[in-house]
């Protein structure tokens, strides 16, 4: 090969990134040298995607700059949202590493915990920030889910009881402690709750989805039919309603729940927090 072709062959090497050596002597472009948080705009635009393009994105933001007390938060709440929740908690956890007084961050480390069944280890995070912000009613609600889950209903109640002091009826924190309610096996109670609750002007799919199943669980069929028409996908109110049917059928017959046929998650993303 002459030197002419054995320098063309080089370079056609580095240019396909086949030569390391080559490309490290190689200038990064100004752009890639020093990439920049994107603007207000297009970070906007990403809370209306799909949690794995956001979670793809706010990863890029938090490696430009781990100070972002944003970017970090919305990876860790996208992580989650696509049930990654152990790297959910470990993001949320590190953010606190280099931002030890990140509010939301410390909720996230809760929800992360709680959305991962193992509450106790975010209850921590959640009593900090409850500290660091005492009128805020989030980490109060939070706290209400997370203690209620390692059977502290007292402390729940308490803590659902002062987030309605300070942001009544909130649909949020009714819907909280209705899920409570209905997980102790009180649906009646959940369903006075989950009322108040969507009547709010911020009452939300959950609240009203929650409310159907209190109803459902009652026996009170028609009435969440009809809100479950009215919210989903034919597929998916089929669906719910089965699942519906089948939870009181067991009931009836003494079945445990687990033991019914596709019951055990059809609603499983009804959760608090």
């Amino acid at each position: 090969m002459s030197r002419t072709a054995a320098a063309a062959a080089t370079m056609t090497l580095a240019l396909w990134g086949l030569s390391g050596a080559a490309m490290a002597q190689t200038p990064a472009p100004a752009a890639v040298q020093a990439r920049q948080p994107a603007d207000a705009a297009t970070r906007a635009s990403y809370d209306r995607a799909d949690a794995l393009a956001r979670s793809v994105f706010w990863s890029q933001e938090q490696q430009i700059n781990p100070m972002d007390p944003v970017a970090g938060v919305k990876l860790a709440q996208a992580l989650r949202e696509m049930g990654q929740f152990d790297q959910a908690a470990e993001t949320a956890q590190g953010i606190l590493t280099v931002q030890p007084a990140n509010i939301d961050a410390m909720l996230e480390v809760g929800r992360a915990h709680i959305a991962r069944g193992q509450a106790f280890y975010g209850i921590a995070a959640l009593e900090q920030a409850r500290a660091a912000a005492p009128r805020d009613w989030r980490p109060l609600s939070l706290l209400g889910v997370a203690y209620q889950q390692v059977r502290r209903s007292d402390d729940a109640r308490a803590a659902w009881n002062e987030a309605l002091r300070l942001s009544p009826d909130n649909p949020d924190v009714l819907t909280n402690a209705a899920i409570a309610r209905m997980g102790e096996g009180d649906a009646p109670s959940a369903e006075i709750l989950l009322r108040r609750a969507a009547a709010q002007p911020g009452a939300t799919l959950k609240v009203r989805q929650n409310l159907a199943l209190s109803l459902g669980l009652q026996g009170k069929t028609a009435e969440a039919e009809q809100i479950l028409r009215r919210d989903l996908p034919p597929e998916v109110a089929d669906a719910n309603l089965r699942w519906l049917a089948e939870r009181t059928a067991a009931a009836a017959t003494s079945v445990p729940v687990a033991e019914t046929a596709g019951s055990a998650r059809t609603w499983s993303s009804l959760q608090g927090g």
